[in-house]
């Protein structure tokens, strides 16, 4: 059945396989004028933004694909919606068909594919400097005839050839249908078709450039490859972590300044407690996140608009096999040592929907950032400073390295796991078309971060101000005679002496059972937490608190805290954004009770095992 055409168009989809520029031709066609958001029902997102050089036109950017047949949800969806099938989403009224210059002869076979939809389709050749400049040709007119569409030669990079989209789009005019090839009917013939279309269109491929042979010789090298990416994986890691923790820091100084410049203007102490403890404190525990988010991606698009990020994950693909992963997964989990928030948001570079679940679903399982506070509270408190092997490690520097160990053990298990039950699934070929070696272009690369500090901030943070404000009533209420609470009276430490019959057999007390809770907002909050329990400030130093600790815990209790915080799944920010990432509450929930019955299973075998040695 042939699509019904409006009078004029007003939605057009933009299309193409990946890697053919399609996102730069994006952001140059809309700007700033787009937003983010999810197809209902599904983890696919897409964007949508205004026409530059008409206002009344949208322009979506569906996910890459290759050809009729989807090997991923990002290629369902996108076949989806231009078939009319994606509920709440309008069928485009036309197809901007972006196909890569360099590459053209296989790519014909996804036009052929898209041509049979009778959507109105300008065919978008991208890359056309690379193609002239090394010697390729192209018969654009001759390629028009044989395809039955209108094509332009563009750059999407140069912004140049991007008039025939004005004359595409007849703005005061009817919209056309496509005059469809005749090997349409014959779908079967479609692949010798596309190779006879680029012997008529006089289709040259550009000379190869010998640096992509003299790099790949080197970063695919079955040695050097795997060095080399052990250290520029080091390198990022470090990166985020402490140039990402430099700057969260700074950050967070200047709210602090700010917060004691805005509180003595507020002389009502519970409106004042209420907007700068709950409101004006869970802005910051947010906004901390964004330099290392914002730095990963980063780097995460250098490596991509360069190439290497394909290279990168043929070289890991072999090692994730063994946990039932692809490459593709390598990265994020890598990620997942500095914050689960911005690793979980990198597996959008996974293709299949089973590997990227079961990577969002293991990483709060390495050890990041977060915990480190309270691994170095509990075990300068309770573990002697002792060498071992000789005088080469620490038995401290031992324990905590076993932590480390133990967290990346529990995701392996956990993969496996996985792929063996709730995922259960052949694994997919891993197929990756490695693109030619090219320069980032920062215009792209500064709109991509401006899209996902966006994103962080609007979605992610507002789930974390409401948790705040929740947290800030319980320790501040019930009122008495019109003054806030204290620790020992709230409805926080009713609920932890509540809860302590659960965390008695791990060797816990009501007061860690309080700081257990209040660590769902943010791991580093149950040694503020603690702190204030004990009436001891761990800003200045942890000694105090740490005695405090000692005469209030036993060592195998602590033993047990570290375990149980090595496993236990306690921030609210990485809960709330697999809630968004997968768009369904089963997968936090499930990962949520999962972590914490094995938390506590590992945490009370800790405390028994403690208690017999010891």
């Amino acid at each position: 059945m042939e699509p019904r055409l409006p009078s004029r168009i007003r939605v057009v989809a933009l299309v193409g396989p990946p890697n053919c520029g399609k996102s730069t031709l994006y952001n140059r066609l809309t700007g700033t004028r787009q937003k983010i958001a999810n197809y209902p029902g599904v983890t696919v997102e897409y964007r949508v933004g205004r026409l530059s050089m008409d206002k009344g036109i949208s322009v979506i950017d569906l996910p890459g694909i290759r050809g009729r047949h989807a090997h991923s949800e990002d290629e369902e969806v996108a076949w989806e919606v231009l078939q009319g099938k994606m509920p709440g989403v309008a069928r485009p009224d036309a197809v901007f068909l972006i196909l890569d210059g360099t590459k053209l002869e296989p790519q014909l076979t996804l036009a052929l594919d898209l041509l049979a939809l009778g959507l109105p389709t300008l065919v978008l050749v991208n890359l056309a400097d690379a193609l002239l400049n090394h010697g390729g040709a192209l018969d654009v007119a001759s390629l028009e005839e044989s395809l039955g569409v209108p094509v332009g030669l563009v750059s999407a990079t140069e912004g140049t050839g991007l008039e025939c989209i004005g004359r595409f789009l007849k703005a005061d005019g009817p919209v056309e249908p496509p005059k469809l090839p005749p090997v349409i009917q014959n779908p079967s013939g479609c692949r010798t078709w596309a190779r006879r279309v680029a012997e008529d269109s006089r289709y040259r491929l550009p000379r190869e450039s010998p640096w992509t042979k003299r790099l790949d010789s080197f970063f695919l090298h079955p040695f050097f490859g795997p060095v080399f990416l052990l250290l520029a994986t080091v390198f990022v890691f470090q990166s985020v972590f402490s140039a990402g923790l430099w700057l969260g820091n700074g950050i967070d100084a200047g709210l602090s300044r700010a917060d004691a410049a805005i509180r003595p203007a507020i002389s009502n102490e519970i409106l004042s407690s209420l907007l700068m403890d709950g409101l004006w404190k869970g802005m910051g525990s947010v906004v901390v996140f964004l330099p290392p988010i914002l730095l990963l991606f980063l780097f995460l698009g250098l490596m991509e608009d360069s190439g290497y990020l394909g290279r990168a994950a043929v070289i890991s693909d072999r090692m994730m096999a063994r946990i039932g992963l692809n490459g593709k997964c390598f990265i994020p989990l890598l990620a997942g040592y500095g914050c689960a928030v911005p690793a979980i948001m990198a597996t959008r570079v996974v293709g299949s929907r089973r590997d990227r679940l079961a990577t969002i679903f293991v990483i709060p399982f390495m050890t990041c950032s977060a915990r480190l506070p309270v691994y170095t509270l509990l075990i300068a408190a309770f573990v002697p400073q002792r060498s071992i092997l000789g005088g080469t490690i620490g038995l401290r520097a031992c324990t905590l390295l076993g932590l480390y160990v133990l967290g990346f053990f529990a995701a392996v298990a956990t993969a496996k796991l996985l792929n063996s039950t709730v995922l259960e699934n052949s694994r997919m070929p891993f197929v990756l078309e490695l693109p030619e070696y090219r320069l980032p272009r920062p215009r792209s690369l500064a709109m991509m971060l401006l899209e996902r500090a966006k994103i962080f901030l609007t979605q992610v943070g507002t789930v974390v101000l409401g948790v705040s404000f929740a947290i800030w009533f319980l320790v501040h209420l019930p009122l008495r005679a019109g003054q806030l609470a204290a620790m020992n009276d709230s409805l926080l430490s009713r609920a932890g002496h509540w809860i302590e019959p659960l965390v008695h057999p791990l060797g816990f007390n009501w007061k860690v059972a309080v700081g257990l809770l209040t660590s769902f907002v943010a791991r580093e909050v149950m040694v503020g937490t603690l702190g204030t329990i004990y009436g001891a400030d761990p800003g200045a130093g942890s000694q105090s608190l740490a005695a405090a600790l000692q005469r209030d815990l036993t060592v195998p209790g602590a033993m047990a805290l570290l375990v149980f915080f090595a496993l236990a799944m306690q921030c609210t920010s990485t809960f709330a954004l697999v809630r968004r990432e997968t768009n369904s509450w089963r997968w936090p929930i499930l990962q949520f009770v999962y972590m914490g019955t094995l938390a506590y299973a590992c945490a009370w075998i800790a405390n028994l095992c403690f208690s017999l040695v010891l």
